[in-house]
């Protein structure tokens, strides 16, 4: 059985006063773990650790911190085998998927590592002889960041990379669902020889953990992954001390397929990335809009495609997709499969949870669905997927942007001019054509309208824990007389 714990102050946290939840495999809703959550007087001393380690780290310069941030990259990559079994067996995706999010992840902090040596201020042209001004770029200070069970990997590391290379200290507090994959995590920075304040790992009660953090002086920036409505409930707590936010939150994300593609082709093509992780992924693809002229084909293939999909145990060899991480996801899909048969869309494939043990539903799709639909406008966070037609490119980019959502969106075209005509008028922080791989380490992930505001990866992952200083001197031999 597994056992995991917090890390605070360079030690695995011990009380009297922590509690333990059982942490379950989605693929059987068996227990194989538990975890402690953290009490009042853990996070009161991950508050004075964090502040300890931020006077230490922010003192490092970003070349010490950049060795010691791709120490901790070979130290992951050395491990994914090992990791992505505990990620699989806490969270469910295949076994394939979840190594690829071990490497992704060490990417990530590998490029991070090199973005601490350009923090980059500059020199301004003098105004006044004697007197120079430069713009220095600073760390913020102790981070606060939460992160959720669907990328139980990434999510962190993306967060613990921007706060590290920018030379802030960290707490970060993961899923208490998928908590072994966070801590191992942690684990590559501690071997690699991390100071010991620097980065303190804690599990708890959501609302308790927040609040007790974000209320407290000593943090000075949160950092959230989840859902539009937590979103705003932190942001709330954190605008009460005038603290920095970046908030990377839920999604709908339309697609758009134009008729001058190959409808088949096109099908397949998404339902390998609607399908990725049990469509359990804020960016995934789940509006589809598509051209009245290959809508009625499009529609068979994706649905011919998503219905052949092997679903299974992550574990098992050939699983593509694998279970949903909760109850509570199953539960939801049933209930959104009904109201949407009930709203009148007309169910291809799929739709009815199997039996057995397990948090399994398997891959659906529904024609003919209106906008007015629950599913057109609650984003479904699984493997349902609503299909509707559309006639010219101007409806289609107002269907696309009438919800208040702005992470992700795509579009499938060969012309130039279509293409264009969605990258700009699609309103989301990240935009694809012809593809679905909405970020890379270099490029920056985050949304706008409900979907948030800042981004994590890319110059401008580093700039989220930076402040900006201007100073001004006057030189030793000015006169100082006024």
């Amino acid at each position: 059985m597994h056992h995991a714990r917090s890390h605070v102050a360079g030690q695995w946290y011990e009380s009297a006063g922590i509690t333990r939840q059982p942490i379950l495999e989605p693929a059987t809703g068996q227990a194989i773990g538990e975890v402690d959550l953290i009490d009042a007087a853990g996070l009161d001393a991950a508050l004075a650790s964090a502040a300890c380690g931020f006077e230490v780290w922010r003192r490092k310069t970003g070349y010490e911190r950049a060795a010691l941030m791709r120490e901790a990259v070979a130290i992951l990559r050395s491990r994914k085998d090992e990791i992505a079994r505990l990620m699989t067996l806490e969270q469910g995706k295949p076994l394939a998927d979840a190594a690829g999010e071990i490497a992704t992840s060490a990417d990530n902090i590998e490029w991070m590592a090199e973005e601490a040596t350009r923090a980059y201020g500059r020199l301004l042209v003098p105004r006044t002889p004697g007197v120079s001004q430069a713009v220095r770029r600073e760390p913020i200070g102790p981070v606060a960041a939460f992160c959720p069970w669907n990328f139980p990997a990434l999510t962190p590391a993306r967060k613990i990379a921007g706060a590290l290379a920018a030379g802030c200290s960290l707490i970060l507090k993961p899923s208490e669902e998928t908590p072994l994959t966070a801590a191992e995590v942690v684990r590559a920075f501690i071997d690699a020889g991390l100071p010991a304040h620097v980065l303190n790992l804690v599990y708890g009660a959501p609302r308790q953990v927040s609040e007790h953090l974000i209320g407290s002086d000593v943090i000075r920036k949160i950092s959230f992954t989840g859902s539009t409505a937590v979103g705003k409930q932190l942001l709330g707590l954190a605008a009460q001390g005038v603290k920095r936010a970046t908030m990377e939150l839920g999604g709908h994300a339309p697609v758009l397929v134009f008729d001058d593609v190959d409808p088949v082709q096109a099908a397949k093509q998404a339902v390998a990335a609607k399908f990725r992780n049990a469509g359990q992924v804020c960016t995934s693809p789940t509006r589809f809009y598509v051209q009245e002229g290959i809508y009625a084909k499009f529609v068979d293939a994706f649905a011919e495609a998503a219905g052949a999909l092997r679903v299974g145990s992550g574990l098992a060899a050939g699983t593509q997709m694998g279970p949903l991480a909760n109850e509570r996801r199953v539960e939801a899909m049933a209930a959104l499969a009904r109201d949407t048969r009930a709203e009148g869309a007309r169910l291809v494939c799929g739709g009815e949870r199997p039996a057995g043990a397990g948090y399994f539903f398997p891959p659906t799709v529904f024609a003919d669905v209106q906008d007015s639909a629950r599913i057109m406008n609650d984003e479904p966070f699984g493997p349902i997927v609503p299909i509707a037609s559309f006639s010219t490119t101007e409806e289609a980019l107002q269907r696309a942007n009438r919800l208040p959502y702005g992470l992700a969106a795509y579009a499938m075209t060969r012309s130039l001019s279509r293409a264009a005509a969605a990258s700009d008028g699609l309103e989301a922080g990240m935009v694809c054509i012809n593809h679905f791989t909405v970020s890379t380490p270099s490029s920056p992930f985050g949304g706008v309208k409900d979907s948030g505001y800042g981004s994590e990866g890319g110059m401008e992952g580093l700039d989220a824990y930076l402040v900006t200083k201007s100073v001004t001197q006057r030189s030793a031999g000015a006169d100082l007389e006024p």
